[in-house]
């Protein structure tokens, strides 16, 4: 199950995609270098979820295994 950082990471990488889009459509670079920051952003804020993710499973199964 996805946690809140990756759903935000992606959802920034997504906005990242189209600002890039639109930017490319237009001509305009300022839009497409928001658009890489925010893709960029999402990539890291995403990794970050999934890290923590993975610690907390690996916290989880310790927990159990102790448990026995």
């Amino acid at each position: 199950m996805w946690n809140k950082d990756e759903v935000q990471g992606k959802t920034e990488q997504v906005k990242g995609k189209i600002k890039e889009s639109v930017a490319e459509a237009n001509n305009d670079e300022q839009l497409r270098e928001e658009g890489e920051a925010d893709r960029a952003a999402g990539e890291v804020q995403e990794a970050f979820g999934k890290g923590r993710r993975k610690v907390g499973q690996a916290i989880n199964e310790l927990g159990d295994k102790i448990g026995r």
